[in-house]
């Protein structure tokens, strides 16, 4: 089903995700970059053996970051919007609008969640982090944003049918 047809009259504030699910995708999403991490990092050590001694802790944690921001970057970009925890939980990033984000958003979106702190901006209710509000995004639960889509379309014909 395509969202993005009426997503003028459809009010997101009731489509918004709860903060359990964004908790969960947050979970997922970590455990899901760890292992791709990992992974890099075995292919690293084999590739270049020596490269990864040098590095100290802070670098480490640093690299990871932004590691972290790219790689949910391209999920996201490539996905629409959608990162693994996202695709387990049936949540989805769009613009504020309701239109599918593209790849700058979602690179705005990821290379925000880098900056320290921005996990405590997510404990507000409802959940509003920085990297949605400062991107202009939200995330949607697409069942609730189904049933707003069909309650437009349902009034949408009632409409046309009483003129």
């Amino acid at each position: 089903m395509d969202f993005n047809n009426n997503y003028q009259e459809i009010d997101l504030s009731y489509c918004r995700a709860s903060s359990g699910k964004r908790l969960a995708n947050y979970i997922i999403d970590l455990i899901v970059f760890y292992i791709i991490l990992f992974g890099i990092y075995i292919c690293i050590g084999i590739l270049l053996p020596g490269i990864l001694d040098g590095i100290n802790d802070l670098l480490d944690r640093l690299i990871a970051m932004v590691c972290y921001g790219f790689i949910m970057c391209l999920i996201e970009a490539v996905s629409r919007g959608k990162s693994i925890g996202k695709l387990i939980t049936g949540t989805k990033a769009v613009n504020l609008d309701g239109s599918d984000i593209d790849f700058g958003k979602a690179f705005t979106r990821n290379m925000i969640r880098v900056i320290p702190f921005n996990a405590i901006s997510a404990l507000s209710n409802p959940c509003d982090p920085w990297h949605d509000r400062w991107s202009d995004t939200m995330v949607v639960d697409e069942k609730k944003m189904a049933l707003q889509t069909q309650r437009v379309d349902l009034f949408d014909s009632v409409k046309n049918q009483i003129q």
